[in-house]
């Protein structure tokens, strides 16, 4: 025997019924909260923390990539099982 109840509530009704939270409050205070980090975030302040980590310099770029260079030679020169 087969039985079909279709039940026809909204999203807050379904969880009053089932005796889930009420959540709604907690939301907009995340929400927000959000919104007031990321106005806070400009272009120029995002690109300021991005450049910092690129190295400035030809010599810091030299020793960037020297050390690279360097460590995967030194992986390469070992030989499985060592």
């Amino acid at each position: 025997m087969k039985i079909t109840v279709n039940v026809e509530c909204t999203p807050e009704e379904a969880r009053t019924f089932l005796g889930l939270p009420d959540l709604g409050a907690l939301q907009a205070a995340l929400q927000e909260r959000m919104r007031a980090a990321v106005a806070d975030i400009s272009p120029e302040g995002l690109m300021r923390h991005w450049l910092a980590l690129v190295p400035t310099g030809a010599a810091e770029m030299q020793k960037a990539m020297e050390g690279f260079m360097l460590g995967a030679g030194a992986k390469g020169a070992q030989k499985p099982g060592e």
